[in-house]
């Protein structure tokens, strides 16, 4: 599964649009390639956000596991630069530092704050709470950058 969060951000408010995972099923792996692919592209064009953002791949214990991940990262990356969108990344310890204030938190913790910050009572799915995060994270640290460059031209 691949999670997908989408956010709208209106000055300091945040809304989530759009969370859940995209199921790429049991089939060959390249077959669930390009279903990431095609799904992400689906969702670029149905929701037209201005930008992406990714989690970037972490160490696995499992070599062949990491493989596969990297792969399906790649398939999403393509996906938004297919449809022009800037990417930008994040590293899993810099989204859990963003989120909950601690590089080291868990994925409760993580979950538990997405929800607090955008208002979502139901539970989420831990990949559709995973990608809100990093959409949060980026949209904090785009806020951030924003922010420093304008007291530099002052």
């Amino acid at each position: 599964m691949t999670g997908v969060g989408i956010i709208e951000v209106t000055g300091d408010r945040v809304i989530p649009v759009y969370f859940d995972a995209i199921k790429a099923g049991t089939g060959e792996f390249t077959e669930r390639l390009g279903i990431i692919f095609s799904g992400l592209q689906e969702l670029i064009k149905e929701f037209q956000p201005d930008q992406a953002a990714i989690e970037t791949v972490f160490v696995a214990h499992n070599a062949a596991s990491a493989i596969k991940l990297g792969q399906a990262r790649g398939a999403a990356v393509c996906a938004a630069i297919s449809c022009g969108l800037p990417v930008s990344e994040y590293s899993p310890r810099s989204i859990k530092q963003a989120i909950v204030g601690r590089g080291g938190a868990d994925k409760g913790q993580v979950q538990h704050m997405v929800g607090l910050l955008l208002g979502i009572k139901e539970p989420i799915q831990n990949d559709a709470a995973d990608a809100l995060a990093v959409a949060l994270c980026h949209q904090h640290t785009s806020q951030t950058l924003a922010r420093m460059a304008m007291m530099q031209q002052a």
